[in-house]
């Protein structure tokens, strides 16, 4: 895993301040000559992130344009309640070349403003970052530059991480999870700050599953994959959008959404429990013959005990099920995974390499 100094991207992160105005002129690098090499499309889901805009655009422009390649930067505001979209169509107005706006009538979720932002992507090389600068835009060069060296996925592993233990444990145990059920062995799945090419962007969209982990989901389509590490700073402003219990559904949806594992690990649990019960009827039989009916009076609370034991068992199994059943009969339904209400943005002039989505809905 390659290594990157925290100091390296430290030194220029400092420079990535707001200027008088509500965004930071910053003079462009690009020149035709770039037009000829690959595009770069780098994708940021928005939602109440109206403190940390101003300086998130100002960065990710001074470092997409630092890599002297044709890039487009789509902001995608899942149906934020603050100025957010407001200011994402200013800045599609303003920097109406290099900055695309995807409004989405209603919050979808983290990787359904993702993969909104996908749909309208035409780059070779598709990079994802959160828009709470916590991961520095500085750091899209390196991870461009490593996905242009043959890689289909390209991750990253957060150093020195800036969060609090239970964000820490939560992470810890959703990898390990992840790692067990895919056999991929990626460190940090949790980072968004990501690279993917644009086959696997591609096959991520034609997916028609309803309940999507992005990274896992890449990782499935992907051949050759790699991380490296970047650093991690805290949160600039605004609040974390992760509460305890969309942790615990993130944790259903990984668990049901790439593997059948639960529903075999529940026969093998139910056949153990079934072998159990019948040898301990032989037992008490047996008992009961041998020491007559007074023995049997004895172990009554012992048998309930076990009774609800084997109900509880019994429950959490119909609740796995439920959950399996629950995710086929919304795919069935086939509704789409956002509804994208308008765009904003020049660049979306030439539509003809922009990717589409199997069940994405857009409406003007």
């Amino acid at each position: 895993m390659q290594e990157l100094k925290e100091t390296e991207i430290s030194d220029r992160c400092a420079d990535g301040k707001i200027g008088e105005g509500r965004f930071l002129e910053i003079p462009s690098l690009r020149t035709n000559t770039d037009r000829c090499s690959s595009m770069i499309s780098v994708v940021i889901p928005v939602f109440n992130e109206e403190k940390n805009l101003p300086e998130l655009l100002s960065r990710c422009l001074e470092a997409c344009r630092g890599m002297s390649l044709p890039f487009e930067l789509i902001l995608v505001d899942d149906g934020s309640r603050d100025g957010s979209a407001q200011l994402i169509s200013e800045a599609a107005e303003h920097y109406a070349e290099e900055v695309i706006g995807v409004f989405l009538n209603r919050n979808y979720g983290q990787h359904g403003a993702i993969l909104a932002g996908f749909s309208r992507s035409r780059g070779d090389i598709v990079v994802t970052l959160d828009a709470d600068l916590q991961n520095p835009p500085e750091a899209i060069p390196l991870v461009v530059r490593k996905a242009q060296e043959g890689y289909d996925v390209v991750g990253t592993v957060r150093v020195n991480r800036r969060d609090t233990g239970f964000r820490k444990l939560s992470s810890w145990i959703i990898n390990k999870i992840v790692q067990k059920t895919t056999g991929v062995m990626m460190h940090d799945y949790g980072c968004m700050l990501r690279a993917y090419r644009k086959d696997i962007v591609k096959a991520m969209l034609s997916s028609r599953g309803h309940s999507t982990f992005i990274p896992v989901l890449a990782n499935s389509f992907a051949r050759i994959t790699t991380e490296i590490e970047v650093p991690h700073q805290e949160r600039a402003g605004g609040e974390t959008k992760y509460t305890l219990w969309k942790l615990i559904n993130l944790q259903f949806d990984l668990l049901t959404s790439m593997t059948t594992f639960p529903l075999r690990a529940l026969s093998v649990i139910g056949v153990i429990l079934s072998g159990f019960g019948f040898g301990l009827g032989i037992f008490i039989l047996i008992m009961r013959l041998l020491y007559g009916p007074e023995w049997a009076v004895g172990g009554v609370f012992t048998l309930f005990a076990l009774l609800f034991i084997f109900i509880g068992m019994q429950f959490l199994g119909m609740g796995l099920l439920g959950e399996y059943i629950g995710r086929i009969y919304y795919d069935v339904r086939g509704r789409p995974r956002y509804v994208i209400s308008h765009v904003k943005g020049k660049g979306l002039l030439d539509q003809k390499d922009i990717q589409r989505d199997s069940i994405g809905g857009e409406h003007r």
